[in-house]
């Protein structure tokens, strides 16, 4: 099925969508609609153009492909599925998310993957392919986030305050040098991918065309809670 999605209203283009008899979905020219694919199960939807915020929130095992950026809170608390662009995204990509797979081609903005959790078989994954902004994996608690750093122009792989409030899971950084002021609760080992991080970065490359032999022998640092150090003031005691 394919939508023409000139000037529709977010809510018709979601309706179009999941009244679809057809579990394979075009959207063409796709300008700043929010929301599309929250929830869905099953369908398999193609996005050319620019979703709006919120794509696949809730996404609970279908599967997304962008053909262009993305805008804010990608797959917010998405439980299963995959969400792939072949672009950028903006900030707070991956929002508490719980399950699936989120994999971006070039960049992502502020905050992304904060708050992830992870819940026995279901662990979350992000793979950037560029850099990410300020607070990186903050508050943390589950799941991996492997960046690439891809076209860096001159930046640094992370921005500012990586890991804040992190608790659980794992960062994965490609970088030869770690320049980046982590918080003293972030412990940081350069080291050999484990057979996770590997697989998800085939998994990058295959999606985006790309050689994996130069992402799996080049130099990772591991970005885990510190639990000589942990944040000790921010939560709760057991």
């Amino acid at each position: 099925m394919k939508i023409l999605a000139n000037g529709m209203h977010y809510s018709a283009l979601n309706a179009a969508v999941r009244m679809s008899e057809e579990n394979d979905i075009e959207i063409m020219n796709c300008i700043g609609q929010r929301y599309i694919g929250a929830g869905l199960s099953e369908r398999y939807i193609d996005i050319h153009g620019t979703p709006g915020n919120a794509l696949g929130a809730y996404l609970n095992g279908a599967e997304v492909r962008v053909d262009g950026n993305v805008q804010e809170a990608t797959g917010d608390t998405m439980n299963a599925g995959v969400i792939e662009v072949h672009g950028c995204a903006g900030d707070a990509t991956g929002y508490a998310m719980r399950g699936g797979k989120i994999f971006i081609e070039g960049d992502v903005g502020y905050r992304c993957g904060i708050h992830m959790k992870a819940f026995r078989t279901q662990k979350p994954a992000i793979v950037i392919g560029g850099r990410a902004g300020s607070f990186l994996g903050e508050y943390q608690a589950g799941g991996t986030i492997i960046v690439l750093g891809e076209n860096l122009g001159g930046k640094p792989i992370v921005g500012y305050f990586c890991g804040t409030g992190m608790h659980g899971g794992e960062i994965w950084l490609r970088t030869d040098e770690l320049t980046a002021a982590l918080p003293e609760q972030v412990k940081s080992e350069r080291m050999t991918l484990s057979d996770e991080a590997a697989s998800l970065i085939k998994e990058w490359c295959a999606r985006f065309g790309k050689d994996e032999k130069p992402y799996l022998s080049a130099v990772y640092y591991r970005l885990t809670p510190n639990a000589d150090n942990p944040y000790r003031q921010m939560y709760t005691p057991n």
